[in-house]
């Protein structure tokens, strides 16, 4: 089933790029398959809800549950993205 919808969820996150920066599947020591990691700049939770369910493997039962984990970045490309105080 995943490869039938693979091109629609390819397309779907091509189209959100300004919003889903990184996407991909994650797996366990063993290579198999686990779950999905998605980084996404959003303004609210409901934002990033809203895409989930927008994505076209959701309907299908390949995506049946998700959590949002908020981050805030503080190093990148070798810099403090912070300085403390």
């Amino acid at each position: 089933m995943r490869k039938t919808h693979m091109a629609k969820h390819l397309d779907f996150l091509e189209h959100n790029a300004d919003k889903i920066e990184v996407a991909g599947p994650l797996s366990d020591a063993e290579g198999q398959g686990r779950d999905g990691l998605w980084i996404v700049e959003a303004d609210s939770e409901d934002d990033v809800e809203q895409l989930v369910h927008e994505d076209p493997f959701w309907p299908t039962g390949l995506r049946s549950s998700y959590s949002i984990i908020k981050w805030k970045q503080v190093y990148a490309d070798g810099a403090r993205l912070i300085h403390p105080s």
